[in-house]
């Protein structure tokens, strides 16, 4: 399946509004156009307007069909996206060029933010050529070194992501560097309360395994070879990493050596949100941006 192809997977019935805070970048104009293009979504520009008309000039970009409120700095225009979103005026949101700490500040203010109860937390949604499927993977971005119950929020966020994304009932391989118990490794340990918290019902929507290693969750082979019977090895929709460490690390792999098709949203706050890196592509952005979308409907 070609980039275009899975693009088109993900266009909403109707396009869904994206507030953008700090919309003064030519990348992310660019992206915010052709998701309009595509009929992915529907762009509210906060920002410097007079920046923001100066790159649609200077790059050829259309943006006359959308609205712009002008803002003087960062800080005022995240809160002004986050307002938005807030009041439903917009589906998502979007972050541009600010700093992520003032984007996540107004998304966390008590008053006026889109906290959402729980942990905020990052899924990147991989589709492997090589595999031939879509990957959520968690958490390679926003939370570092979660416990047990900052691990069971993940997989709560990660699996309404993948309900978005039109998999019921995800497969949740909870990872480590054995498939076995050891009371010497944390993630083992973490892995069986999981599997447990599940089956007992305290994680619904999905099935969860673990521990597995990465092997195991992505090849029927492996887990045949190794003699491990689960639901999960073999067939994982979602893979959750011990700390950001293994999560960022895998993340590269997937999308540089394996040449996988890649998009990130933040979930747990109450729309998602689409914070991506200025070193992720354009095909990346837009592919984000389509995954939200999908997520918030």
């Amino acid at each position: 399946m070609n980039y275009e192809e899975l693009l088109k997977k993900r266009i909403p019935p109707s396009r869904k509004k994206v507030a953008v805070a700090a919309a003064e970048d030519e990348v992310v104009l660019s992206t915010v156009c052709k998701a309009y293009e595509f009929g992915v979504a529907e762009p509210i520009l906060c920002g410097d307007r007079v920046k923001i008309e100066a790159l649609a000039k200077k790059y050829g970009l259309d943006i006359s069909s959308f609205e712009v409120f002008h803002t003087t700095n960062g800080v005022e225009s995240a809160e002004l996206a986050v307002s938005l979103v807030k009041q439903r005026k917009a589906d998502m949101l979007m972050k541009g060029l600010l700093q992520t700490a003032d984007l996540l500040r107004a998304v966390l203010n008590k008053e006026n933010g889109l906290r959402g109860g729980g942990v905020l937390s990052h899924v990147s949604v991989l589709h492997s050529p090589i595999l031939d499927r879509m990957l959520l993977l968690t958490d390679a971005a926003m939370v570092t070194y979660p416990d047990l119950k900052i691990k069971a929020e993940m997989i709560r966020n990660a699996v309404i992501a993948a309900k978005g994304l039109d998999i019921e009932n995800p497969k949740v391989a909870v990872l480590a560097a054995v498939e076995t118990v050891n009371p010497e490794m944390q993630a083992t340990l973490d892995a069986a309360g999981l599997t447990v918290m599940n089956r007992r019902g305290q994680i619904r929507d999905c099935v969860i395994d673990g521990p597995l290693a990465m092997d195991l969750a992505l090849s029927e082979d492996a887990a045949k070879h190794k003699g491990v019977v689960s639901e999960v090895a073999g067939a994982a929709d979602i893979l959750l990493f011990n700390n950001i460490d293994a999560a960022n690390s895998a993340l590269k792999v997937f999308t540089v050596a394996g040449n996988c098709f890649f998009g990130g949203i933040v979930m747990g706050a109450t729309a998602p949100i689409v914070l991506t890196s200025r070193s992720d592509t354009e095909q990346s952005k837009l592919y984000s941006i389509a995954c939200a979308a999908s997520v918030s409907c």
